[in-house]
């Protein structure tokens, strides 16, 4: 038994979505690239690099890492490139893509050598939270002026589109990227290539994967473009938990149970967005999971259980991979959990512990 906690991802749990992405892909001609800042394990990327077209990254070490772990096509994206990072940036990538037609110009000489684009911002988005909304009020997150962006036409080859937020539904997408369609035609039909971003739930229950290729080819045809598609979470929802135990017991009005665990440290997602954890609903059973840190919002959320908990009790958190591993911190010198994949053939693998060594590592 691997001590908690720790990650468990689920290869044949993953292996459902790799599937779905690689019918996707026969079926529209559109390529996907793993979008890192979501999931960057890459002790997992054995299993996705053949479903797959590469990465994208929004970082100079993101993109290092899906050169050197990855592979395949490699995708640059950055808010804003520094003067020591660009050529670093530009020897790494396939394709570089600047936030602002400023950046573009600034660094035309340095990114000569590969294909440059440009972040498009459509001014709209499926995102529900104004944190992540990329179309919010004074967005700094790419260009939306046709004319400016046509005036840098030359220089570039393609756009990013990031507007998708987990968003599920098809005929959204589809009335949105109409808009796009007619709001920049006179953009488009100058391109060889348009990375529609991430968020689109496409792997998820029920979704019309076979509208969606459909509707995906139709614009790369009439605008004579390689469509990119970049999942994050696509690529890997339900494919992980967060196996923590129980630690304590109280009662506070309600029955408490301390795992040792933490959302600040181990799911800081839901402490930024306010959201609960996944967390087993069937019994007569109620608890409140919290986390052993000291904030006082350190609350997994509400859970039922069909019998009592009792210490030492293991709680499975499901759908624990995306914008988690990459975003665990040292908050309180709490452990951090170690990484595991559960084989097709029901093998559990240890991949990484982490010590007290990467803990004081980390700092300075």
């Amino acid at each position: 038994m691997i001590p908690t906690p720790f990650y468990l991802i689920d290869e044949a749990r993953l292996l459902e979505n790799m599937r779905k992405i690689a019918a996707l892909r026969e079926a529209s001609g559109a390529k996907a690239l793993l979008a890192l800042k979501c999931f960057a394990t890459w002790s997992a990327f054995d299993i996705m690099r053949p479903y797959m077209d590469g990465t994208t990254s929004s970082s100079l070490y993101e993109l290092r890492l899906g050169r050197e772990k990855f592979g395949k096509e490699t995708h640059a994206y950055s808010v804003a490139w520094s003067d020591r990072e660009i050529d670093e940036a530009c020897g790494y990538a396939d394709k570089i893509i600047f936030n602002t037609t400023g950046q573009l110009r600034r660094f035309a000489a340095q990114s000569a050598g590969i294909r440059r684009g440009v972040r498009l911002n459509p001014r709209f988005s499926t995102s529900g939270f104004d944190l992540a909304d990329p179309a919010r009020p004074f967005s700094r997150l790419g260009e939306w002026d046709i004319a400016k962006l046509l005036d840098v036409a030359e220089l570039i080859s393609g756009v990013m589109i990031h507007y998708n937020c987990e968003n599920r539904d098809f005929a959204l997408f589809d009335a949105q990227l109409g808009r796009i369609e007619r709001d920049f035609a006179p953009l488009l039909e100058r391109l060889d290539w348009v990375s529609l971003g991430g968020g689109i739930h496409f792997t998820g229950e029920n979704y019309p994967i076979e509208e969606l290729a459909a509707r995906l080819r139709a614009f790369s045809d009439r605008f004579g473009v390689q469509v990119y598609l970049e999942p994050g979470e696509a690529s890997i929802t339900q494919s992980t938990t967060l196996e923590v135990s129980v630690l304590d017991l109280l009662e506070n009005d309600k029955q408490i149970a301390i795992v040792d665990s933490s959302i600040e440290a181990h799911m800081l997602d839901l402490l930024i967005y306010r959201e609960s954890a996944k967390l087993p609903q069937e019994g007569d059973f109620p608890y409140q999971i919290a986390g052993k840190s000291c904030l006082a919002g350190d609350i997994f959320g509400e859970a039922r259980f069909a019998a009592p908990l009792q210490v030492g009790d293991r709680i499975s958190v499901r759908d624990a991979a995306g914008y988690t591993m990459v975003k665990k911190n040292w908050f309180n010198g709490v452990a951090m959990p170690s990484i595991a994949i559960r084989r097709a053939d029901g093998t559990v693998e240890l991949i990484r512990e982490f010590t007290y060594e990467d803990y004081t590592s980390s700092l300075s």
